[in-house]
């Protein structure tokens, strides 16, 4: 059983960075794959990025390419995203997710474990 808790969310001007963090319980982080999916009201969750267990392989969908970057802290039991050049269409309500695998996963169907979500509000 993992235990999922993010933070970091709130509100930034357009152009704008945040740091969330996702952090996990248990001894067994390093064998999780992690993803972040966010949600805006009225639209389905959907994918953000994802990292394999050990960081080696990480994911992006297209619309956050080369402004967000995943990276974890397996000592700390920690993973990260950091969004940079903050849109108002990245406005959502952010999750991280976990599964037990090696692998990196895009589809939210593969998560097993899910923390209560952070929100992210970008202004224009």
């Amino acid at each position: 059983q993992v235990q999922l808790v993010e933070s970091g969310g709130g509100l930034v001007q357009a152009g704008g960075s945040l740091r969330l963090s996702c952090a996990a319980s248990g001894r067994t982080f390093g064998r999780y794959a992690m993803g972040w999916f966010r949600q805006a009201p009225g639209k389905e969750r959907e994918f953000v990025t994802a990292s394999s267990w050990n960081g080696d392989y990480t994911a992006y969908a297209d619309s956050v390419k080369g402004r967000f970057t995943i990276f974890r802290d397996n000592a700390k039991n920690t993973v990260y995203l950091q969004m940079n050049s903050l849109k108002p269409e990245d406005t959502a309500v952010y999750y991280c997710a976990a599964t037990f695998s090696t692998r990196a996963y895009l589809s939210r169907r593969e998560y097993d474990y899910w923390g209560q979500g952070t929100q992210v509000t970008v202004s224009s």
